[in-house]
């Protein structure tokens, strides 16, 4: 399993920016996940419609408020 860690915001901003990771809501309610959506973030039902298409590798970012 893949090592779990903490990023900071700019680091998490910088990452997704480069096309280096993807960025999703953790909540599972839509309504929260509109309340709570960041720049270039994906809810989680988004997320979970293109987790078929992502690489092993991909390096995913899960926030909440």
């Amino acid at each position: 399993m893949a090592e779990i860690r903490r990023v900071t915001p700019a680091e998490a901003r910088g990452r997704v920016a480069a096309g280096e990771a993807l960025l999703v809501c953790a909540y599972a309610d839509e309504a929260m996940c509109s309340q709570m959506r960041l720049e270039n973030g994906l809810t989680l039902q988004e997320f979970e419609q293109r987790l078929s298409t992502l690489e092993k590798e991909q390096e995913i970012i899960f926030y909440c408020a």
